[in-house]
Parts: C-alpha cells; structure tokens; sequence
C-alpha cells in the first residue's frame, strides 16, 4: 500500500499502480455479476472529468448525488468531480423533494446526478426553486440528460491536460465533501470534510482491522454510500484491495450473501437483529433433539467471553456447537466472513457474545459523520477486544471525557465545521476538540463506553437521570419487542411506547391458539399480548434501577421504517418523530 495517497482520488490511482484488479466493482445486471475493472473505473473517471470541464464545472463548485442503491457510477463520479476540484454532496434517496430543496440550495450545487426515474422525479419538482443548471441520470430516461450523453461527451481527450492540470492542483487539506447529517433532530447540518480528513480515518482504520492487504477478498456493499460509514468503506476497500459486490437491495441482501460469499461486511444494530430475530424464528420450528441442541447452543453463546476466559470445558462444549449449529449460521453470511464490524447506533451485546461465539467475530466501533468516521473500534489483536465497549482509540485519534461526562476528540480526521454554520462549528469544536454529544467512560486498559446521547437523556420529575438508548437496548433483547422508545421527561416515572415484533408474535399467537384477525392493529390490542409483553418488561426491570423501571407502555400498530419516516437511513429511531406520531399514545400514558 502506498503512502502517497493524500487526497480520495489517490485510492482509486494507488490501486490502478499496484493492485489492480479485474473485479474491482461488480454490479447484477440481468442476473449476472457483471464485473468494472479498476483500469475502467479510471478511465471512464477521467472521461466525466473531461465532460464536466466542458459543462463548465470550476474547483469548489458542488455536484450533489442521489442514488437508490450502491452502484459503480457513484465512485466514477466521486474521482471525477474530485480530480477537478469539485465537492462531492452526496445525498438520501429516502428523502423529500422539499429536503432536497433545502439541501441542494443551502450546499450550492449546480448539477443533481439521480440514480433512476423515481428519484429524478422527487429532484425534478424542485429544480426551479434551485440554482441547479441540469440533472443527470445514471439509467437512461427518455428526455433527461443521461450518464451515457456524459461518456460521449468526455471521449475527445483533447482536454485531458486541463484534468491533470486541475488534480495536480487539489490539495490534502481542500474540501473533499458535504455531508448532510440525517437529521434525527432538526434541520440537517453540513459537514465539511477534507481529503486529509477521510484518507488520514481510512489508514488509521485500515491498521485497526485485521484483514491482510492485497488479498483476493471479497465484500458487499449495501449500506447507503450517502452515509459516511458506507463511503469510507468503499475507500477502504480500494485502499486495501478487496473485490466489491455492489448489493441489489436490502432486501435481496441474503440472497446475494450467499452468492457472493464475501469475507467482511459493516454492519448496523437492526441488521443483526432482523438476521438473529429470523435465526430464532426459524429455530422455533425445530422440535425435538434439534431444538434442544439449538437454543443450548444460543444459551452458551450468551455467556461467551473472549480470550477463554470461560475454561477449557466452555471451550469444549462451545466446540461441538460450532460443529452441529453454528455452521448454518454462517452458512447464512455466505460461509467466509471473517468478522463484521458494527456501527452506527448501540449494539447489544448479547449479540455480540453469540455471533462471535459462532466464528462470526463482531467488532463493534464508534464514529461520527463530523470524525470521517471512525473514533475507535474493537479488535481480537493485542487483548484489544471487550464486550459492551466501542474499543480503543484509533492510532492519532484522542479522546477524552468532559467533567459532565461528554466524550470529546482530537485529530486530523476531525471535520473542517458546519458549512455555512461558523457559530455552530465554534459550539461544537473548542481548543481542537470536538464535542460529540455523547456520554461515556474510559477505563484504565483505555476501553470507551458509551452510556447515552447527552441531548437525548432526561430527568423524571424526581430529579433521576434516565438514560434512554441503555434501557431501549435492553427492552429489544425480548423476542416480543422490535423497537422501543423510552419516554418521561418531566413525568413522575419513566415508560415506553413499544413497536412489537409482529413477525414472531404472529407465530407466538397462532401457537397459543389465541384469536385475532391477524392485523397489526388486533395484536397490538389483544389483552394476551400486552399481558406477555408486560411480563417481559417486568423480566427487564429488574436489571435496571428503581428509578428506571419502566412502570407504563403503549403499543403501536405501525411497523417503524426508514419509508414512514419513523427510521434513519442507517435504521436508527428517530425520536422527535416518533414522538409527535404517538402523541396520543403519550397522553394515554400520561394524562
């Protein structure tokens, strides 16, 4: 690996002079992995860059993107608009047309790319009200400026000197990128981030995670590339030279798992959870030996500790598990995975404890959109491994706890500030450090935990301190519960409104011939289901302090998502939102 990679584009170059590969992006076409090598990558890189010279693109002008799934375009643009100096702001598919408005005005774009016609659609009602001179689309649309009009008009070199030109020019510490936060509160921010910003978190990652360079890995890629979790990875992967295997949906996730086979994939909390939640819901259709072999395996699992602190006989029982349980799991990831690493939002860790019990390592980390991502991370190397912690700091990255608790850091992957927010970004970065908004600790092997979002925690009208995501973590360990919010700012007590987890409970009633019509809305007011749930919140309760307990719930027929607006992208709750839906439900539980 070079170390003369100082500005994003250089990953891409870096891999055409030393590794390049046959496969470098491959995308289903027709049922077909159709393979871009990283020779065409570059090429068609540096024909776009000549097309938007001859659109009239400039250094520091902003071209947003928008794309429903990750594709090879995305990348090609990326080097294409970078090399020029251009900023990439990259944007939510599952977005409004009035979020687009806002974002494309306030970040100054000139030029939209869209991935197809429903989102062409969404950006096209708004075009008028921006200073957007054209939106171009990656498939074809009759009438609309197209990806394919671009190639043409990029194919006379005769302009190629001014790209070189124009690369030779950008520097390690220019602008690279605006990312817009998804906004689980407010107005989305616009984070700067610099060339030096990502590519210095890309190194430090790279040396933090496990995986030997220049090897024939494989990875799918299928979080949205929008988000800066996605979009370091794929850097990352460029940088170390694995084969990426763009997936067709999230819904087609597991399928293309197992034809792919890959060997590492990031991963969000409500991934792994929807994967074990259907692990379990499977298993409950075992019977006999079988059944009894599979939750022995999952309760041993659950008691797993790392570096064999359970004994040899743990060890032995755990064997003969991963000999006659656990392979289907893996089988389940395609059968190579090597480890997955976690972030996003909190990770429970009694999944850590399993997947990892049934070779299926999970390193959970933690950064932000503002740290290019990543601020530390778990790793089976040098004891550098302990469940219910983000891990350690990455290498240059510093860290420290303020005297109220909030986690602050320092390094050279910490953003430029908030594009055109000077007084947002002098609240949130004082004496070098940022401000995360998250609560934590540090312990003496330099292990950081994470206990709470600092804006998100409450007092009761007691005066107790709730800290709301520990105990939502805990809730969602119930087969019966899928999302969770707890509540009681201002109130006597704390409670929660709950989104049941209607797949397994639908199983659950037929089995306890319970009647219902099978409707969202008949479970979530059966007496025999609430009475259930109620049983596991008590069985939950007695982890948490008195003052925590939570004494009321309401249930709610919908099912939260990223669509209804009740999710992030990355699948994290959106708690305003969430909140001014149920506010009915919240009068019920406090009148």
């Amino acid at each position: 690996m070079s170390e003369n990679i100082t500005r994003l584009f250089d990953f891409a170059y870096n891999q055409l002079a030393n590794n390049p590969l046959d496969r470098c992006f491959n995308s289903k076409i027709n049922s077909e992995w159709v393979p871009t090598s990283t020779k065409k990558y570059i090429e068609q890189a540096n024909t776009i860059s000549r097309a938007l010279l001859r659109l009239g693109v400039k250094p520091n002008d902003k071209i947003a993107v928008v794309t429903a799934t990750n594709r090879p375009e995305w990348s090609i643009l990326d080097v294409a608009a970078l090399q020029i100096g251009a900023i990439n702001v990259p944007l939510y598919p599952t977005i409004s047309s009035s979020d687009y408005e806002y974002i494309i005005n306030h970040s100054d774009a000139v030029l939209c790319f869209v991935s197809d016609k429903n989102l062409y659609k969404k950006v096209g009602e708004i075009q008028s009200k921006t200073q957007l001179k054209d939106i171009y689309s990656f498939e074809t649309i009759k009438g609309v400026s197209s990806w394919e009009s671009l190639l043409e008009l990029g194919k006379d070199t005769s302009n190629q000197n001014d790209v070189d030109l124009f690369k030779n020019q950008v520097k390690e510490n220019d602008l690279a990128t605006i990312i817009y936060t998804s906004g689980t509160t407010g107005t989305p921010k616009g984070v700067m981030l610099s060339h030096k910003n990502i590519v210095d978190n890309t190194k430090v990652s790279a040396n933090a995670l496990d995986l030997e360079a220049n090897m024939t890995y494989k990875v799918i890629s299928y979080l949205p590339v929008c988000h800066i979790y996605e979009r370091f990875a794929l850097y990352y992967y460029q940088y170390i030279g694995y084969e990426i295997y763009f997936a067709e949906s999230i819904d087609k996730l597991g399928d293309n798992l197992r034809e792919v086979k890959p060997h590492f994939i990031p991963v969000v909390p409500r991934l792994l959870e929807k994967i074990y939640d259907k692990i379990i819901d499977k298993a409950s259709t075992l019977s006999g030996i079988k059944k009894i072999l599979f939750y022995w395996a999952v309760e041993l699992g659950k008691k797993y500790k790392p570096y064999k602190k359970n004994g040899w006989w743990y060890h032995f029982k755990l064997s003969i598990a991963n000999i006659i349980v656990f392979p289907k799991w893996r089988e389940a990831l395609g059968g190579n995975i090597k480890f997955l690493v976690s972030g996003s939002a909190p990770l429970q860790p009694v999944l850590i404890r399993i997947f990892t019990a049934a070779k299926i390592p999970i390193f959970e980390g933690y950064g932000m959109t503002e740290t290019s991502p990543g601020i530390s991370i778990n790793d089976f190397r040098n004891k550098g491994f302990k469940i219910g912690t983000v891990g350690r700091a990455l290498e240059s990255i510093q860290i420290k706890i303020a005297d109220d608790g909030e986690i602050l850091v320092k390094g050279t992957s910490v953003m430029k500030g908030y594009y055109k927010n000077p007084e947002l970004t002098k609240e949130t970065i004082i004496n070098e450090y940022l401000h995360t908004g998250d609560i934590g600790n540090i312990d003496n092997k330099g292990f950081l935990t994470i206990t709470d979002r600092k804006k998100e925690m409450f007092k009761t009208s007691g005066g107790k301190y709730i800290a709301p995501a520990h105990l939502e973590g805990k809730l969602k360990e119930s087969r019966f519960i899928e999302q969770a919010i707890v509540i009681g700012e201002g109130e006597k007590m704390p409670a929660a409104i709950i989104q049941p987890h209607y797949e397994f409970i639908v199983e659950w009633v037929k089995r306890k011939q319970i009647e219902t019509d099978g409707s969202n809305e008949a479970i979530s007011s059966n007496k025999k289901v609430r009475k259930r749930i109620h049983k596991e919140i008590k069985k939950m309760n007695k982890s948490f302090g008195k003052w925590e307990e939570i004494k009321a719930f309401e249930l709610t027929p919908d099912i939260w998502s990223i669509e209804n607006g009740l999710l992030t992208p990355t699948m994290k709750i959106k708690r305003k939102e969430i909140k001014k839906k149920y506010h009915h439900l919240y009068k019920k539980i406090y009148p």
